[in-house]
């Protein structure tokens, strides 16, 4: 249910609830992450200490999914944001602090690469007008074009919060987002019963501050979970090589088979199917540009 680096909070079938460590033989274990153990994840454990209520973690069992990210301290290892969930769910906002298009990108294809459905939340469409307004529509059309269920809310609006928390019912669903986008303040809204603390927003930088120290899921009703994460800075792909990136772009995939070249990789070469859709505005410049940086390996990763 929860982890801190050391310690992991652990809830049984029963619901009875236990703190645990991982045996020695686990931690010594080469692995690829930095956190062996993930919020979501289902472990075999046995009591260590009755009167202290803990208990050892001898094994984590096989995933159905999970979202991943580069570690932000060692760009050769990974680190799991959560196991096993439903949906994931994106809070993104256009002003404080603004959310890159690229950012957005990069976060639905690496749910795509694991199978898992998201929806992107657009925030704070009290803060916009105008032409901000009409330009926030745009996007939440243009995601729901290919496929994401998107919508523009503000999390003071009480009907805004109804819709999210019916989009939540009888599913496990993590909440992710940059800092400072409201997800805390969201989640209060939904059960303010957990009193989440939320941030201010930075007058000189325009980012928010880290209010949620550790990943953590709550079991707002019997069967619908929700997971909170820290504000993710940037988001780095791991484990999917530049051939393979176009397979988690809804609008490419749907396009395999029509270019020239089996082989293509939507760059230069004639007669690209994808670059003929971009250029009849059939796919948006922006999810290509997207595309492109992460092929690249261009830094966008914010």
């Amino acid at each position: 249910m929860r982890s801190t680096g050391s310690w992991y909070d652990i809830a049984d079938e029963q619901g009875n609830k236990y703190i645990g460590r991982l045996r020695g033989k686990l931690k010594q274990e080469e692995m690829k992450s930095n956190n062996p153990i993930a919020v979501g994840d289902y472990v075999d454990f046995e009591i260590e200490n009755v009167e202290q209520n803990t208990v050892l973690i001898n094994d984590i069992l096989e995933r159905e999914n999970y979202l991943i990210r580069q570690s932000t301290h060692r760009k050769n290892q990974a680190h799991i944001i959560a196991a096993n969930i439903d949906q994931a769910m994106l809070i993104a906002t256009l002003v404080f602090p603004r959310t890159s298009l690229g950012f957005i990108d990069r976060f639905l294809v690496s749910a795509e690469a694991y199978r898992i459905p998201t929806l992107v939340i657009f925030n704070k469409k009290d803060l916009l007008e105008g032409d901000g307004l009409v330009f926030q529509e745009e996007l939440v059309e243009m995601y729901k074009k290919i496929g994401y269920e998107s919508l523009a809310i503000s999390a003071l609006d009480k009907n805004d919060i109804q819709k999210i928390n019916a989009l939540l019912e009888g599913k496990k669903t993590l909440i992710s987002g940059h800092s400072g986008v409201g997800k805390s303040t969201i989640i209060n809204h939904i059960a303010p019963y957990l009193g989440l603390e939320t941030g201010d927003i930075s007058d000189y930088s325009l980012k928010g501050t880290h209010t949620t120290t550790f990943a953590e899921m709550f079991e707002i009703r019997p069967k619908t979970y929700l997971i909170d994460t820290p504000g993710i800075k940037e988001l780095g792909l791991i484990d999917i090589e530049a051939e393979e990136i176009s397979h988690f772009f809804p609008e490419m995939r749907e396009r395999f088979g029509q270019c020239k070249y089996y082989n293509c990789t939507h760059l230069h070469e004639p007669d690209c199917a994808i670059v003929k859709a971009v250029e009849n505005g059939e796919i948006a410049q922006s999810r290509y540009e997207s595309y492109l940086s992460m092929v690249m390996g261009e830094d966008n990763r914010k």
